[in-house]
């Protein structure tokens, strides 16, 4: 029996001119280059200029997707950005980003699920192209961090960055099968006991500010290493494929020890897993998209090939997405 499967058309990213290295850091907080490297794998990072916003930074992204699909905007009946920097608090981002690029029709939100969010609307937006309700979308990951971050907090400032990436799905009829092309399995999940180990400490609910970013980073990587590497391992069972089956894994990009924890605790050969938070750094709902489209840059995506997509954010949130590309 033929089913819809929401099939990847194209891929694309932005990074923000300015970069800056972890000898800049050094400049205005008490850090170095080498302790940073050596927890977490990041030398260098991009900074959003002034007046720059996360939608700029989207749709960009969305742009470059577009053209590498070959589809006009024309096309897209529906906007997803996952983000948990905003251009404001209302309208969602997504509807700035939905009017830049022409997107006339259908309908366009925003998705906050903080560093999962990528994985929260690809699974959203799978569900609305397989059900039928929509035929072609746009999945955006858009991160400005920088701005809330706490320059003076060097566990924090020192791991994130801004930058954005997107996919386009199509609608596409399959036989139902695991060979299929396209989005083959979603796992989301949350667990908001954890709330106090990521967060920001503030919100127009609350303290009327936006707040700066704050984590209590051993609890953070213990909790990454097991809630990921579960996701990873139930969306592996639902499928029936064995880890090493899979050809490219796709994390969420926010330490090079939680990456390495997660791949020896799966038997998956670290050459598997696709690594950019060492220029990036952790750009939160914009790294996965960001590590796809470095992967499709370096020739690393074909068509046939099993990708696995996870992470984990504050929330908790975490989850997984497998899509045969």
């Amino acid at each position: 029996m033929a089913v819809l499967r929401s099939v990847v058309r194209g891929v694309g990213a932005y990074l923000p001119k300015r970069v800056m290295t972890n000898d800049d850091l050094a400049k205005i907080v008490d850090t170095t280059d080498e302790w940073i490297v050596e927890r977490s794998g990041i030398r260098s990072r991009h900074i959003a200029a002034d007046g720059e916003l996360t939608s700029d930074l989207g749709i960009a992204a969305a742009r470059q997707a577009l053209v590498r699909a070959g589809i006009d905007p024309v096309e897209i009946d529906l906007v997803v950005c996952a983000t948990a920097t905003p251009d404001k608090t209302f309208p969602a981002t997504a509807v700035r980003i939905q009017a830049a690029l022409g997107v006339t029709k259908g309908a366009a939100f925003d998705v906050q699920a903080v560093c999962s969010g990528f994985v929260y609307a690809m699974t959203v937006a799978d569900n609305f192209l397989k059900t039928g309700q929509f035929k072609r979308a746009i999945v955006v990951g858009a991160e400005t961090f920088s701005r809330i971050l706490d320059w003076t907090d060097r566990g924090t400032c020192v791991l994130f960055g801004d930058g954005a990436g997107a996919v386009v799905l199509e609608a596409q009829p399959h036989h139902g099968t695991r060979e299929d092309r396209g989005i083959i399995a979603t796992r989301i999940r949350s667990d908001g006991r954890y709330e106090d180990m990521l967060y920001v400490d503030g919100g127009p609910g609350s303290t009327k500010t936006v707040g700066h970013l704050r984590m209590n980073g051993r609890e953070v990587f213990r909790h990454a290493v097991q809630k990921i590497s579960g996701v990873i391992e139930e969306t592996l069972v639902e499928t029936g494929y064995a880890a090493d089956e899979i050809d490219l894994y796709v994390p969420h990009q926010a330490n090079a020890r939680i990456l390495d924890g997660i791949a020896k605790k799966l038997g998956v050969d670290p050459k598997k897993i696709m690594m950019t938070l060492e220029k990036h750094g952790n750009t939160s709902a914009a790294s996965i998209p960001l590590a796809l489209n470095q992967a499709f840059e370096e020739h690393r995506l074909k068509e046939g090939s099993l990708v696995l997509m996870e992470a984990m954010g504050g929330g908790f949130t975490w989850g997984a997405v497998l899509v045969r590309w």
